[in-house]
């Protein structure tokens, strides 16, 4: 079982002077590209600053996006990269980078076929916010793909003996007089030491959870909470910069609509619940959206309610299919009711009016045709059968779209558009491949997708 899994750390007294390649960040990018640059025949080590491994990565609930993949076949979906590509660049209005989008459209399948060749299977498929197929893929046991993959990848490296460090945090990174990658300095069990590297790859996420960085791009994002663990901070962005390197859509930031944060924590309650036929109503206990459009049109109907947020609304069969409810409803985020009056009453909404929605939507769904909000997706199950949920959410800060300005082949770039050599980025600290809104399952299928262009490009820079 994952949960059973103990990853063995290495000791910082072990940390050398000099290296071939380090990777900074234990999230699934630089997970990803460690393993593939060891098994090229590189000797990679990863460096994490914080105590806890694999970042934001973990937190991922939703799955894997991915066209023309077998999986999809066994599934009886016929996908295309072309309509991936083109969905994710409407979705994204029309910013996204192509030259990155068109990589990373043509080579998901691929990567999805890599996890598998790793004995990471992702052999159930969903659908998210934008998409018109079901191309997000995740376990067959339909867990959150975040924690299951961040596990798995640990278990290649611990396989493949890739030293990784905690609690070690890059202060510089260096270049030598010809301008490439020399190496960094770092503090390590709070002493100051200086490593060489001949190249290091960049996998440190975003800055979702640094508030006067967001507030400096973003002002108008001021006290949102964010859905990030407390490292995503946006170091790598700053170090990359330091050495000369530029940065795209710094202002384009993703806020998630179905956050739970009542409490002191926020909780991202996945797209999967939606995906998989939840609704969305307001304290009148009506639906007032496509639940289903992109992040940013559903989070500014929620914002547009002035009702402090909205409700998440769906049945047993649903819930059956998204095995984070069972996370969610153990730590109290969940209301639970016999029957949509029951539920309504312990949500605080019209019992009469939740009643008429739900079966409103219910002909919808029998029909397929959703006369009031013309949503397409995420209709294969009815909110028909008890127990009946509802979980509060509102916005909240969620993944940050800009970063690090890179190649296709993850190569970092200056001002003008000249590679800094034996530096690459992978992951949420490089902008551009989003737009100015990121496709729920496309943040795990980049990590994956690029991280794999990571390690084999530095593998070529090396050889």
């Amino acid at each position: 079982m994952a949960d059973k899994f103990k990853f063995r750390l290495t000791d910082v007294s072990e940390l050398k002077d000099s290296y071939d390649l380090v990777v900074i960040g234990s999230g699934a990018a630089g997970l990803t590209s460690a393993i593939q640059a060891k098994e090229l025949g590189l000797n990679p080590i990863i460096l994490e600053k914080m105590d806890k491994l694999g970042g934001n990565s973990t937190r991922a609930s939703s799955g894997m996006n991915a066209a023309e993949t077998l999986v999809q076949l066994k599934h009886n979906v016929v996908d295309s990269y072309e309509d991936f590509f083109e969905e994710t660049y409407v979705g994204g209005g029309r910013m996204n980078n192509t030259e990155l989008l068109r990589y990373f459209t043509d080579h998901a399948a691929l990567s999805i076929d890599w996890l598998a060749d790793h004995g990471i299977r992702l052999d159930d498929i969903t659908i998210t916010g934008g998409m018109s197929k079901m191309r997000t893929h995740r376990p067959a046991s339909m867990a959150p793909i975040g924690a299951f993959l961040v596990t798995e990848l640990l278990k290649q490296i611990q396989e493949l003996e890739i030293p990784l460090f905690a609690g070690v945090k890059v202060n510089e990174l260096e270049k030598d007089s010809d301008g490439k990658v020399a190496g960094m300095k770092v503090t390590a069990n709070g002493e100051a030491k200086h490593i060489a590297a001949k190249a290091i790859i960049l996998a440190t996420g975003g800055f979702g959870a640094n508030q006067d960085m967001l507030v400096k791009y973003r002002p108008d994002l001021k006290g949102y909470k964010t859905t990030n663990q407390v490292g995503a901070t946006g170091d790598g962005i700053r170090l990359a910069e330091e050495l000369g390197a530029k940065v795209v859509d710094m202002d384009q930031i993703q806020v998630h609509p179905t956050v739970q944060q009542d409490n002191a924590h926020a909780y991202l309650i996945g797209e999967a619940v939606r995906g998989e036929g939840a609704i969305l109503v307001n304290k009148s206990g009506k639906r007032f959206i496509n639940e289903l459009d992109t992040r940013k049109t559903v989070s500014n109907a929620i914002d547009g309610l002035n009702e402090g947020g909205a409700y998440l609304v769906f049945g047993k069969a649903i819930r059956d299919r998204v095995k984070a409810v069972e996370f969610y409803d153990s730590i109290g985020l969940v209301n639970t009711g016999n029957t949509v009056e029951e539920v309504a009453d312990k949500t605080g909404l019209d019992g009469k009016a939740l009643a008429e929605t739900v079966a409103t939507w219910n002909k919808a769904v029998a029909d397929h045709n959703d006369t009031e909000f013309g949503r397409t997706t995420g209709m294969d199950r009815s909110i028909e059968d008890g127990p009946f949920y509802t979980i509060h959410i509102a916005p909240a800060v969620h993944y940050t779209m800009g970063g690090v300005g890179i190649n296709k082949e993850t190569e970092v770039l200056t001002d003008d558009d000249q590679v800094i050599p034996g530096l690459y980025a992978c992951g949420e600290i490089v902008g551009g491949l989003h737009g100015n809104n990121r496709i729920g399952g496309n943040s795990i299928a980049e990590t994956v997708i690029f991280g794999r262009q990571a390690g084999q490009q530095v593998f070529n820079y090396l050889n």
